[in-house]
């Protein structure tokens, strides 16, 4: 639970910034991923049914899929924001 935590304090110090994270997805395998916070693009306004932070994920946008994904914030491995590694 508190590496939970910090992996979320440093994301949330990237704000806007694009951001480099590195997790193990729910299959097992590896995933590298390219994202930003606080994108407005394709939402509708309707809100999630459920709180992703509650289940220990993170909601991001994605710059190579060029869409939604979740971040598994209680697999992290390694994080990168403006070039400085923090995870």
């Amino acid at each position: 639970m508190e590496k939970f935590k910090k992996v979320l304090e440093e994301i949330q110090t990237a704000n806007n910034t694009i951001f480099s994270v590195e997790f193990i997805k729910k299959d097992g395998s590896v995933r590298t991923m390219t994202a930003r916070l606080h994108v407005k693009k394709g939402v509708k306004g309707t809100g999630m049914s459920y709180d992703p932070i509650e289940k220990g994920l993170l909601p991001v946008w994605d710059m190579n899929k060029n869409g939604f994904r979740m971040i598994n914030l209680k697999t992290v491995t390694k994080l990168q924001i403006k070039g400085e590694e923090l995870i």
